[in-house]
């Protein structure tokens, strides 16, 4: 079965390589959109984005977690944006709530003929030791942590799709 929302799901790939020139902001609105759209627990919305395009800022959230995690290569792969969620760490269903805008984030920027790379590490610079000052810098409400962060930019480079894996699916009927 084809569709234009079911092809989009299977033709995006993390991408882990970037051209320079920075996204637009009519393509960042749409991004954005997509994200705000995403479902929740109880419609609870208990997810923040910081877009942050300053590459001095992304630079030393990716010096800080390679610091901490005994890294030197670049977590955002040079990407020209990077849109870091937060969460209401209260909220209980907010990390998963973000990780479904999170997908959204990533299908939509596909549909728009951007890449992105879902983002973990950045975990480090937010829960080492300089944690609150990265959290004040990429102002998250009080009361937020970090949840997941994606690099969204013109892709230098693409790869092959993975391999599906279909002992992974059972059926109970």
């Amino acid at each position: 079965m084809s569709n234009p929302v079911l092809d989009a799901i299977a033709e995006r790939r993390s991408i882990r390589a970037y051209k320079p020139e920075q996204i637009t902001k009519e393509q960042l609105d749409a991004i954005l959109a997509a994200a705000q759209q995403s479902p929740s627990a109880r419609n609870s919305q208990p997810w923040h984005f910081t877009v942050v395009q300053d590459a001095a800022i992304i630079g030393e959230v990716n010096d800080e977690a390679n610091k901490i995690l005994g890294r030197t290569d670049d977590i955002f792969y040079a990407a020209p944006t990077a849109i870091f969620i937060s969460c209401d760490a209260a909220a209980r269903w907010s990390r998963f709530d973000c990780g479904i805008s999170t997908q959204s984030i990533a299908v939509a920027a596909h549909a728009l003929g951007l890449g992105s790379v879902i983002l973990g590490l950045p975990d480090a610079a937010f829960t080492g030791p300089r944690g609150d000052y990265f959290g004040k810098l990429l102002k998250f409400p009080e009361g937020y942590s970090f949840a997941v962060a994606i690099a969204i930019g013109i892709p230098n480079t693409t790869k092959d799709a993975h391999p599906i894996e279909p002992d992974r699916v059972s059926y109970i009927v």
